[in-house]
């Protein structure tokens, strides 16, 4: 038969043209983690909470949320979010502000009272926990929702240990933190306040599992030359009597020796209590300042001074003798034998703090080294059934370093009561920057959380950072690059040239129709967000 011109097949559908046979790779949907996952040291799915909360479904995203940190309001406050450092929209304008929309979230739960049941389903084992900080108070959650009946113990008048004696109420207001200790508890988990450990052997009869979470509460402290009027502090005292009724005195003029975080919140704190001066005295650099910059900026704009490359040498009644330091072509400060005067009411040292062990004198089998304890990967340490966390092991020591390793602890602790043992789900491969095509997204600036206008944050403890409004928390998260999962964009439906790519509805995605497709590699080539991978054709 004899066809018209460019017309090669018979008539009929072209369906019958197995176009895929010519293959020789593969286009497969894939699953990558985001690298805002892989950051959180509090192993929450964020990318998961996101998505629902960008489709306006909060309380589905706070509960997706819930089933990895207990304490949303707070974190969302007070944690360092290096999941916005690690970021890939940074390379495009700037990271998501996913702290700010935790918070949203860890505030919109309280705001509309959202909470979860009792668990129905009781194991029958009795697990202590000492220790009502954040680790503490994230194993405690954990293990009730699994069904184990838990106490915990804490030496202090209230629950909470370094987010209330050590963060200020500028930072965490106390209602927060309350509210959402109070959630916990209403799981079931008994708290018993002005109840120190001093013997886990004694403590732990009649339990069948022991998870110690002690936080760093002894300030350390540094040999200074002092008159006996001399007025020397150390910063955890001071933060923690800002909890009484009582405040401290420090005087008008005050200088705090150390460059971390606690270092600038007690400067911080003298500023509100009146001080005329608060004066940072640190041995390094700007540069090698451990204290995270945001906050260095925040107590600047406050007022604080910073003595760079210096450090005290004496202390008198009413002024310090400061050293000034140089650096060294390896980077250390070295002393110069140049002095200086400072006037100065008070010091306060806040060079870290140390935890307090004694309460495993008596206990065979822990390891002790500089202060923390060695335990396995499990948690567990050399005491068959007592696990540990936090400030109690090597660490970073951060509220979400201190949550995540209450929730791993828990399901080890669930685990091993079950007679059986906690194996970590293995992670995808990491969504990587050259894997997405940042360019199928618009410019969408940062959001920006309003702050408290600075007079008043020198002289009132009022909430220095606010929260974000629905209209704005919903707008940064829509900012979410969907890293390395599939969020239907149809742009692989869409630039596919046969037709090979299937829809199967709203949140079930799409599969590939292998009959048809070629294997150019084009759907790979255009997703945005790097779900899709090419493969060798298996033969």
């Amino acid at each position: 038969m004899r066809k018209p011109f460019a017309i090669t097949l018979d008539p009929g559908s072209s369906l019958a043209n197995h176009t895929g046979t010519w293959r020789t790779e593969r286009p497969v949907y894939v699953d990558r983690l985001p690298p805002c996952n892989q950051a959180c040291p509090a192993g929450e799915n964020i990318q998961g909470w996101l998505a629902l909360a960008e489709s306006g479904d909060y309380q589905a995203a706070w509960r997706l949320l819930m089933e990895e940190n207990p304490l949303p309001a707070v974190m969302g406050r007070v944690c360092y979010h290096p999941c916005e450092t690690s970021c890939n929209r940074a390379a495009l304008d700037s990271a998501v502000g996913i702290n700010s929309i935790e918070r949203f979230l860890g505030d919109e739960a309280l705001r509309r009272g959202w909470h979860f049941e009792p668990s129905i389903h009781s194991s029958g084992k009795r697990v202590l926990v000492v220790g009502a900080g954040p680790s503490g108070l994230s194993a405690a959650y954990h293990l009730a929702r699994a069904g184990h009946d838990v106490v915990v113990r804490d030496a202090g008048p209230y629950a909470g240990g370094m987010m209330r004696f050590g963060i200020p109420q500028y930072r965490l207001p106390r209602d927060v933190l309350d509210a959402e200790i109070r959630r916990i508890l209403d799981l079931g988990v008994e708290l018993q306040l002005d109840s120190k450990v001093t013997d886990l052997g004694e403590a732990i009869k009649g339990f069948d599992a022991a998870f110690l979470a002690v936080g760093a509460h002894i300030g350390k402290r540094a040999y200074i030359p002092a008159g006996t009027s001399a007025r020397i502090l150390d910063a955890v005292s001071v933060l923690r009597s800002m909890e009484g009724a009582e405040k401290p005195k420090l005087g008008r003029r005050v200088v705090v020796y150390g460059g971390g975080n606690t270092a600038l919140d007690v400067a911080r704190t003298a500023k509100r209590l009146g001080a005329e001066e608060a004066i940072l005295v640190y041995r390094r650099t700007r540069e090698k300042m451990p204290a995270h910059d945001f906050e260095l900026e925040e107590a600047l704009q406050e007022g604080v001074l910073v003595k760079w490359l210096s450090t005290i040498k004496q202390a008198g009644e009413s002024s310090i003798t400061v050293e000034k330091m140089q650096l060294d072509d390896k980077g250390w400060p070295q002393p110069t034998g140049e002095f200086e005067t400072l006037a100065a009411d008070s010091v306060v040292l806040a060079l870290g703090q140390d935890v307090d062990l004694s309460l495993l004198d008596h206990v065979a089998g822990i390891e002790k080294h500089d202060g923390v304890i060695k335990v396995g990967p499990n948690m567990m340490t050399g005491c068959r059934g007592v696990f540990a966390g936090g400030d109690m092991v090597p660490s970073e020591r951060t509220v979400t370093v201190a949550v995540g390793h209450g929730k791993k602890a828990a399901r080890c602790i669930d685990a091993w009561l079950r007679g059986t043992s906690y194996e970590k789900a293995p992670k995808h491969e990491l969504a990587s920057p050259e894997k997405l095509n940042p360019w199928y997204y618009s410019d969408a600036p940062k959001t920006v959380q309003p702050m408290l206008d600075i007079v008043r944050r020198q002289s009132t403890f009022d909430e220095v950072v606010a929260g974000l409004d629905e209209t704005n928390a919903l707008f940064e998260a829509r900012r979410c690059l969907s890293c390395g999962n599939c969020f239907e964009c149809d742009n692989c439906y869409g630039v596919c040239p046969d037709n090979a790519v299937i829809k199967l509805g709203p949140g079930k995605r799409f599969q590939f129709n292998y009959d048809y497709c070629k294997g150019c590699g084009l759907c790979a080539a255009e997703c945005p967000c790097g779900a899709i991978d090419m493969v060798p054709e298996s033969i």
